[in-house]
């Protein structure tokens, strides 16, 4: 049976869907718009995704991409055995290249091999440390960080409010006249503690139903 951890620094951990459900549950009780988002979008999706390196790449593979570039830049960095931090410190520019990633890209992913980053502490780490740890890396900024730490980590109540996809959620729910900006939309979302990051898996599952876009890989 899957349960949540709650634990001094980091709070609460979904582990399953029962956990997505809870704070689904407990946003539309407390928010009219968010349960209506709840009705249109249906069964919130979970996205739990596994930790370290690997994660973390891919979140820089897919940055400035389409969701469909980002799948086969990935797909060729699999192919290729290119995945691990030992094997792309290790490529040659012309391999990595090859793959689709670009100069830059090539850059942020092997500053990342070479950052010795120790993931599994990461799991027990606040918030703000994660945050802090991985955006001292090039090419891994704060809206990385946050959807790592949703998504690999599993935090319950982290939340991205630089993802275009989240303020134009927020915009088209709430029937804002314009976008919220970044800052805006981080205090907004202050009202949705302890379930930010179940508001952000609600949005995103609004934002798609109501558009036809996926707002997140």
């Amino acid at each position: 049976m899957e349960t949540m951890r709650e634990s001094d620094g980091i709070g609460r951990v979904i582990r399953g869907p029962a956990c997505v459900a809870e704070g689904a549950a407990w946003l539309a009780a407390r928010e009219p718009r968010f349960a209506h988002a709840l009705e249109r979008a249906g069964e919130v999706p979970l996205r739990l995704r596994e930790d370290g390196y690997g994660a973390l790449l891919s979140a820089i593979v897919s940055q400035q991409v389409s969701v469909a570039s980002a799948r086969a830049i990935w797909g060729r960095l699999e192919a290729a055995g290119l995945t691990e931090p030992a094997a792309v410190a290790g490529a040659g520019d012309d391999a990595l290249r090859a793959c689709g990633l670009s100069r830059q890209k090539i850059r942020y992913a092997r500053a990342l091999a070479e950052a010795e980053i120790d993931y599994a502490a990461l799991r027990a780490a606040p918030e703000a440390e994660v945050v802090a740890t991985l955006t001292a890396v090039p090419g891994v900024g704060r809206w990385t960080a946050e959807i790592y730490a949703m998504f690999s980590l599993g935090r319950a109540d982290v939340f991205a409010p630089g993802d275009l996809a989240l303020q134009e959620a927020a915009r088209l729910l709430f029937g804002l006249p314009e976008r919220p900006a970044e800052r805006a939309l981080r205090e907004m979302a202050e009202a949705w503690s302890p379930w930010r990051a179940v508001a952000a898996r609600l949005l995103w599952a609004y934002f798609h139903v109501e558009t036809a876009r996926e707002g997140v890989t």
